[in-house]
């Protein structure tokens, strides 16, 4: 028997007004999402991160969120206020943005803010809180949990706080984790520990994964499945392994566009586009084989 999705999205849209008429910044965008990893891809301004914030309930007005059906397991999103979500965000499903230093308080130490999030989900004392703070420090293989509950966001490096965020996300035992570009900032070899700790995270607890990335080769080798977007839309639904052999013409072009060492070009590819890529498509729901 097949398990439930965790997330069901059907016909997504994310709207904003503008001076010559609405501006459609997600289009009729489909998927389900199981205890897996799912990579979303596409060129800056493709919709990726408006649709992780969408499905958060973190569209600012004069946003307009619209959807056939947005399922959470039992929870309809579609029918959630500020006051809803907040009782999901943390619990049920957590975001980790693409920069620490813009999503911890520079001005509390970054323990009790990760403390933070287990008072306001579990009631919990301060106690209770510093004790699942330090325990969860520690999961994400940060050492001497100790000594960085008691420091700053600015005496942090960019992996150290990225963990702490991953830390933050996860200490309430979320069943989704949507990570938008949390490696974009780090070196090579950070990018590795922190995308092997939520792959350790993601596995142990049974949680479903989104990585929202522009690194094609990235998300091939992480996830287990690529939604492939251009201008709000998705163009392409494939395994991750098989994303070489794609046929969009816009997911071929990206590929092509990725540089190879040691193969040196006289010319730079360039994508070419086709108005008919702008045509909306019909509703992708499901697993691609």
């Amino acid at each position: 028997m097949t398990a439930p999705p965790l997330l069901e999205v059907r016909n997504l849209r994310v709207v904003y007004p503008g001076d010559d008429g609405d501006f459609r910044a997600v289009r009729n965008v489909s998927f389900s999402l199981g205890r897996e990893r799912l990579g979303i891809v596409g060129e800056s301004g493709s919709g990726k991160s408006t649709t992780g914030r969408a499905i958060m309930g973190l569209i600012p007005r004069p946003g307009r969120v619209e959807a056939d059906a947005m399922r959470l397991g039992d929870a309809d999103l579609t029918r959630l206020n500020e006051r809803g979500f907040r009782r999901l965000r943390g619990k049920r499903i957590a975001m980790v943005m693409q920069d620490p230093k813009f999503s911890l308080d520079p001005v509390m130490t970054v323990g009790k803010q990760v403390a933070e999030t287990h008072r306001y989900h579990f009631r919990s004392s301060w106690k209770a809180a510093r004790t699942a703070a330090l325990e969860m420090l520690e999961a994400v293989h940060i050492r001497d949990p100790e000594r960085v509950y008691a420091q700053y966001p600015h005496q942090i490096s960019g992996g150290m706080g990225q963990r702490v965020m991953i830390a933050m996300m996860l200490i309430a035992g979320p069943e989704i984790l949507i990570a938008d570009e949390p490696t974009s900032a780090l070196d090579v070899s950070v990018q590795q520990q922190v995308l092997a700790i939520m792959d350790e995270m993601v596995r142990s607890r049974g949680m479903g994964l989104i990585l929202i990335s522009h690194n094609l080769r990235l998300v091939s080798s992480f996830c287990d499945r690529v939604l492939v977007m251009y201008a709000g839309q998705i163009v392409e639904s494939c395994r991750a392994n098989r994303l070489h052999a794609a046929t969009h013409p816009y997911t071929r072009g990206l590929l092509t566009a990725l540089p190879e060492l040691g193969n040196r070009r006289a010319e730079l590819p360039q994508l070419r586009r086709d108005p008919e890529w702008l045509a909306d498509l019909p509703a992708q729901v499901g697993t691609a084989p």
